[in-house]
C-alpha cells in the first residue's frame, strides 16, 4: 500500500481508504470517550459546535476531492487533541498540568499546544485542498493557505468572545480558558501563525529539494 502526500495523484476515496476508515474508528472511539462524563458539560458542548463542522466539512471534501494519507492523518491527529481537551476543558487536561509543574510554568498551556497544532497541523490539508482545486501555485497557494489559517484563528477567538458575552458567562469562561492571561486571544493567534509558517517552510524546502531531484 502507498502512502500518499499532497503530491500524490488522486487519492481514494473514503469505501477504498483502509487507513482513512481506520482513522475515522479511532476517532469515534476517542470523541465516544470524551462524550461520556466531560469536567465540564455546557464547555463540552461549545467545543463540539466545533467538532460538528470541521467533521462535516472533512465529510464533504472526502466526497468532492479527498485528500492525501499525510493529510488525513494529520487532521486526525488534531481532532483527537481538541477532542481531549474538550472532555477535560483546556485549563484541566492533565498533560498540561503535568508540563506545568515539570517546567514551573504559571498556568495550564494545553490551550497553546492546540492553538499550535492548528496552524502545525491544519494548514497542510487546506494547502493540498487548495492545490487540488488549483486554485493557486507555488508561494501564492502557501500564502492562502496560511491567511486562511490566520482569518480562522481569529474568528475562534471572535466566538470564545461571543460565548463568554452571550451564550453563558460560566460555560464561557471555561470556553475562553484564559486562566488570567489579558493577552491569551493575541498569544493565540501568535502561536498558530508560528504552527503554520513552520509547516509551510518545511513543505516550502521539501518540494524544492524533490524537484532538484527530479531535475
Amino acid at each position: 500500500m502507498t502512502f500518499t502526500t499532497a503530491t500524490s495523484p488522486r487519492p481514494k476515496s473514503f469505501l477504498q481508504n483502509r487507513l482513512l476508515q481506520v482513522l475515522s474508528a479511532v476517532y469515534a472511539a476517542v470523541w465516544v470517550w470524551a462524550a461520556i462524563a466531560p469536567n465540564f458539560r455546557k464547555d463540552w458542548v461549545l467545543e463540539n459546535i466545533l467538532v460538528v463542522v470541521g467533521v462535516g466539512l472533512a465529510v464533504w471534501i472526502c466526497r468532492t476531492r479527498p485528500l492525501s494519507d499525510l493529510s488525513n492523518i494529520l487532521c486526525a491527529v488534531f481532532l483527537v487533541l481538541h477532542t481531549v481537551g474538550a472532555h477535560y476543558t483546556y485549563a484541566l487536561v492533565p498533560a498540561g498540568e503535568w508540563l506545568k509543574h515539570a517546567a514551573g510554568l504559571e498556568r495550564n498551556h494545553y490551550d497553546r499546544i492546540i492553538h499550535f497544532s492548528f496552524g502545525l497541523l491544519i494548514v497542510y490539508p487546506l494547502r493540498e485542498y487548495l492545490m487540488r482545486r488549483d486554485v493557486l501555485r507555488g508561494g501564492w497557494l502557501s500564502l492562502l493557505a496560511f491567511a486562511i489559517i490566520a482569518t480562522c484563528s481569529g474568528f475562534y477567538e471572535l466566538m470564545e468572545w461571543a460565548a463568554a458575552v452571550i451564550v453563558d458567562p460560566k460555560a464561557g469562561a471555561a470556553f475562553l480558558g484564559t486562566q488570567g492571561d489579558p493577552f491569551d486571544s493575541q498569544q493565540d493567534q501568535f502561536v498558530a501563525f508560528c504552527g503554520a509558517i513552520l509547516t509551510l517552510v518545511v513543505v516550502h524546502f521539501t518540494e524544492r529539494k524533490r524537484a532538484r531531484t527530479h531535475a
